[in-house]
């Protein structure tokens, strides 16, 4: 992440349009492209996927895989963490893998765990558990392995990505709830476009053959995760001639996040998609209360609390058990930050929130705090458009996910201050 002296005491103002008609090229899909370039270092090709994402998070690999150095440095980067260890776990060479504070005290041990149960050579170098690690690459045997469903799908996705050049392929079960699955199918399809034949060969159980991935031209999808804040605007807005344009979002995206059309049309937003391009406008919106299980979309989850405390809708959303893990303990930051607009969110044992509608006094000025968390920057900006401006420290933590975020904002109408 892009995070010095300098963005760490910067503020921004933002103040919102009357009127939301706009045409946004949101950035390509972070998901698939991490996915597709350690696929395609496996390859030993030299073609880069078309349309990479130009994020933190995309950047950090791409740097990595180009250059191998001794230390990895991450940065905040939670996919690259686990992508790279499963990578560099199975790939000759000898590698140091850290990060940020934070990334030292997000746990790795469960896919340490298993990479080491497939032969892998892998030291903590600090905190059992955590990352940094200490890495020496080798073939690994590969075989039966059983891993947690109700744990990251990086995890297993990382595992999966690998499967292939395994001496005996991998055969990977999935033990109790399974959770993000469309991440993991997500990955399967990555792996199909570049030649292998993994599959779901049981409803817990994904079996991955040894075979060599096949060089392909491949292009990026556009990510629907950074459409959902797009959808928020809409969904804010008391215009009903309001209209957001989005290229390169496809009809049946694989991607779990498109689910986010179809949550949001009950908010009162619409969507056509004709030629890769959706076209989000603004209709009737008549709902007393939302409940919903982020279980397979958990990167939706701040959206939507955001937007329905600001609607006054009351909600009750589950399967929020990985937000405690992410760049920042989700739970606790919507909490905090919604507390100082005299939203009372309720968290019922760090896996769902609850607000029945309860409310206490507005902070003076309230401040957002982003936690070096992308998503909460860009969940709360929209919130402008109610309160007609709103303030946020540090908001050059969207750089992780969506570099242009703030660029896109100036062109669609919002005024952009830097504060003092």
């Amino acid at each position: 992440m892009h995070i010095n002296i300098r963005t760490q005491d910067m503020r921004y103002i933002i103040k919102a349009p009357e009127k939301l008609h706009s045409e946004i090229r949101l950035p390509a899909s972070k998901s698939i492209s991490n996915r597709a370039l350690i696929i395609q270092a496996l390859t030993k090709s030299k073609i880069r996927p078309d349309n990479l994402s130009d994020c933190d998070d995309t950047e950090v690999i791409i740097s990595a895989l180009d250059n191998m150095p001794e230390v990895i440095d991450i940065k905040a980067a939670g996919t690259a963490m686990r992508f790279m260890t499963a990578y560099l776990s199975a790939t000759e060479g000898e590698h140091t893998i850290t990060g940020t504070e934070r990334m030292k005290n997000r746990p790795i041990g469960i896919l340490v765990d298993a990479l080491r149960l497939l032969g892998a050579d892998i030291e903590y170098l600090e905190k059992e558990g955590y990352p940094p690690l200490h890495i020496r690459g080798a073939e690994l045997e590969g075989g039966f392995l059983s891993i947690p469903g109700n744990i990251s799908s990086q995890y297993i996705s990382a595992l999966l990505i690998i499967g292939p050049i395994l001496r005996k392929g991998l055969e990977l079960r999935l033990t109790g709830n399974i959770i993000s699955r469309p991440y993991i199918d997500l990955t399967l399809h990555v792996m199909h476009e570049f030649g292998n034949k993994v599959e779901w060969t049981g409803v817990d159980t994904i079996t991955v053959p040894p075979q060599q991935y096949q060089e392909c031209a491949y292009t990026i999808e556009n990510d629907w995760s950074a459409a959902s804040y797009w959808y928020e605007m809409l969904a804010l807005s008391d215009d009903t001639e309001s209209r957001i344009i989005l290229p390169g979002l496809k009809d049946a995206s694989r991607q779990g996040d498109s689910v986010v059309r179809y949550l949001f049309s009950i908010l009162g937003v619409k969507t056509q998609i004709d030629n890769n391009t959706a076209t989000l406008t603004r209709h009737m919106r008549t709902l007393p209360r939302f409940d919903y299980d982020f279980i397979n979309q958990p990167d939706l989850a701040q959206t939507l609390v955001v937007t329905c405390c600001i609607l006054d809708i009351p909600f009750h959303f589950k399967g929020l058990a990985t937000l405690k893990i992410k760049e920042t303990d989700r739970i606790e930051a919507l909490k905090t930050e919604l507390k100082k607009f005299g939203y009372v969110i309720q968290d019922i044992n760090g896996e769902e929130l609850v607000w029945n509608g309860e409310k206490c006094e507005v902070q003076a000025n309230p401040v957002i705090d982003t936690y070096e968390d992308h998503r909460m920057a860009m969940s709360f900006a929209p919130l402008a458009i109610k309160l007609g401006s709103i303030c946020i420290n540090n908001p050059e933590v969207v750089t992780k996910s969506y570099p242009h975020y703030w660029d896109d904002l100036r062109s669609a109408g919002f005024e952009i201050i830097q504060a003092d």
